[in-house]
């Protein structure tokens, strides 16, 4: 999953990526409301962590912002702020904020809202996904296939992940790229290719994850 950081304090926005990164998500930046505008613009995001006090605008403004674009209403939105006033957290719930985290917090708690507001959507409705044979915790970052664990790299489990809550749906490379790439990397790679490639391997069988001709990539329902 794909997650935008708009905040302009660097050394939290690096502590951020990091733990991100580790917990599985693809991270972009954004340290100033026109930055962040840009990429929403450009990138399909599907949580956004958003600071209220930013250089050029405020979290308020952007997130309203975010609620009348097209498709805006499916990215979820934390705000996180150092502004803890009642009338603020019902302003920012009000604005269209799916939760309002007040700094300083726990970085196991920042994960786990995360973690809940990404799986709303899901079937599952918790951190563990089953598909099959197929179990992945994503509060823990670990997968099981037939009760053995695999030992998956950050992308491997991003892609699993994304196709196990689309199960028997056809997801296409851009989409991939889209959600389990971050900026920084070429669309024009094949690394998307590469990644199931190695992943069909560690799951140990042919046809888990088929590959539909000029379309993409599909899970099967059934493992």
């Amino acid at each position: 999953m794909r997650l935008l950081v708009v905040e302009d304090e660097e050394d939290l926005v690096d502590a951020l990526r990091v733990g991100l990164v580790r917990a599985g998500y693809a991270v972009d930046v954004a340290y100033d409301v026109a930055e962040a505008e840009e990429k929403l613009h450009v990138n399909s995001y599907d949580l956004v962590l958003l600071d209220l006090n930013l250089p050029g605008g405020d979290g308020f403004e952007l997130c309203r912002a975010v609620r009348r674009a097209e498709g805006g209403s499916a990215v979820r939105i934390i705000m996180v702020t150092a502004r803890d006033r009642l009338d603020d957290r019902v302003k920012g719930l009000d604005e269209g904020a799916d939760d309002y985290l007040v700094k300083p917090f726990a970085f196991p708690e920042l994960l786990a809202r995360v973690r809940a507001l990404l799986r709303r959507d899901s079937p599952a409705g918790t951190a563990v996904l089953e598909v099959g044979d197929l179990r992945l915790d994503t509060a823990r970052v670990e997968a099981y296939r037939d009760g053995r664990q695999l030992s998956l790299t950050p992308k491997e489990f991003g892609v699993l992940h994304y196709l196990m809550t689309r199960p028997g749906h056809v997801v296409s490379t851009e989409e991939l790229l889209e959600h389990v790439w971050d900026e920084h990397t070429d669309p024009f790679t094949n690394t998307v290719r590469v990644t199931v490639g190695n992943l069909r391997r560690k799951l140990g069988s042919e046809g888990v994850i088929e590959t539909v001709i000029s379309r993409g990539y599909r899970l099967k329902e059934r493992v």
